[in-house]
């Protein structure tokens, strides 16, 4: 009974890993990211993937940015602005950048 609970557990964790990485793929989408970035190559803006590399391991990089996702910024990619998303809820910035940080 253990091994059953154990499997369909990892099997939900699974599951919603997928619907994770397809929620912050469709937001990214409806919300025109993509005009701007793609996952793997630079655009307008960086890769995701760079992002990603970027911040990995900084302990503040989801609170920056998720602000700089909604207020928009320019600097820390060059001199290119990032313009402001008010279209981009504070609960949809959170799953975006989440979805961007787990880019490998």
């Amino acid at each position: 009974m253990k091994k059953l609970f154990a499997v369909a557990a990892i099997a939900g964790l699974l599951g919603s890993t997928a619907a994770f990485a397809d929620a912050g793929a469709d937001l990214a989408k409806a919300k025109n990211c993509l005009a701007c970035h793609a996952v793997d190559k630079k655009l307008v803006g960086p890769s995701y993937k760079d992002v990603a590399a970027k911040y990995k391991g900084d302990k503040s990089a989801e609170a920056k940015l998720i602000e700089k996702v909604q207020k928009g910024g320019v600097g820390a990619w060059g001199q290119i602005p990032m313009p402001p998303n008010p279209q981009v809820n504070a609960a949809e910035a959170k799953t975006l950048v989440a979805w961007v940080l787990a880019q490998k």
